[in-house]
């Protein structure tokens, strides 16, 4: 049985830093709503975004993240469909992306934290305030969020099978729906 409060202890349990807890949260978010849209298992789509890199801050090198947190969670009892997820939204562990779940976290890890990076960097630092075309203009300036692999905010949506500016505007609403706990609300903004 999945258990939303456990995966969050988990979570915590290994995640200090505050922006990468909100990142697992704006995965979650894009995760749970794609389930919907697909009529999949909002609890297992929505939990897997949520621990994604769940051993990243503790094993962050290529030869331990995912693999570390996916040996962790298949002693815990997680779903085999979650952990082959988790591994293949990983290009180098070489897990095939072959369902739907896996396409889907793939297509949003990325796409959510450069969303999120756009969002803060308005002078509202609101969610409210981003729109597709603004951060299809960030995604083409290479200095902005040097981490996000562009190729891989590209690739996502076409192995989804799913339209670019669709996807990008599908993942603004889901992280808005999370505004409060993504820290995305924003502030007022002086004339």
């Amino acid at each position: 049985m999945l258990n939303r409060e456990a995966a969050w202890a988990l979570l915590n349990e290994y995640t200090t830093n505050p922006s990468l807890i909100k990142h697992a949260l704006a995965v979650e978010a894009a995760m749970r709503a794609y389930a919907r849209k697909f009529g999949e298992d909002e609890e297992l789509w929505g939990i897997t975004g949520l621990l994604h890199d769940f051993d990243y801050e503790k094993y962050p090198t290529p030869e331990e993240h995912p693999f570390v947190g996916s040996k962790i969670l298949r002693e815990k009892g997680y779903p085999e469909e979650m952990i082959r997820a988790i591994l293949g939204h990983a290009n180098y562990s070489e897990v095939p992306r072959d369902t739907l779940l896996a396409k889907a976290l793939f297509a949003c890890d990325e796409l959510s934290g450069f969303i999120t990076a756009v969002a803060l960097v308005r002078p509202t630092k609101s969610i409210f305030d981003v729109d597709v075309k603004a951060v299809k203009k960030k995604l083409k300036d290479k200095a902005f969020a040097k981490g996000v692999n562009r190729e891989d905010v590209k690739n996502g949506p076409i192995e989804l099978g799913v339209d670019m500016d669709e996807h990008i505007q599908f993942v603004i609403d889901a992280l808005k729906e999370q505004a409060d706990a993504l820290g995305l609300r924003g502030v007022a903004v002086e004339a």
